[in-house]
């Protein structure tokens, strides 16, 4: 699936919706190892962003988007919208991300349809 067609908003600009194929989703659980809590422990005393953490949440939302697109792609879809995230802390050290959007199949615009063939009538 072309990134350029997964989007948060409702509509693709230059595409219209043939088909709504409903909500589509993407999971992982991802926990940080204690090597990797020891680290983000000393990061914590000298400020600033905390690397393990930050590419830990980088990791899981990657990997929530991807399945989330690989979900839609079994579903027929070739664009979605709609699209967020959420996460949920299951218990201590132990986090969901979730990805999640409407599948949709979308079409180029006719050259020509809408606003523009409407003002061209108009000159």
């Amino acid at each position: 699936m072309d990134n350029k067609l997964v989007t948060t908003s409702l509509t693709l600009p230059g595409y219209e919706i043939a088909r709504s194929l409903g909500i589509v989703r993407g999971i992982t659980v991802r926990s940080r190892s204690v090597v990797g809590n020891f680290i983000g422990g000393l990061q914590t005393l000298f400020g600033g962003n905390i690397s393990v953490y930050t590419n830990l949440c980088e990791q899981a939302r990657s990997e929530a988007y991807d399945l989330m697109c690989q979900h839609a792609r079994q579903h027929g879809a070739n664009a979605i919208i709609s699209v967020r995230y959420d996460a949920t802390e299951l218990m201590a050290g132990l986090t969901e991300v979730l990805c999640y959007g409407t599948a949709v199949v979308v079409e180029p615009k006719a050259v020509g349809s809408g606003v523009m063939a409407a003002s061209a009538a108009i000159i």
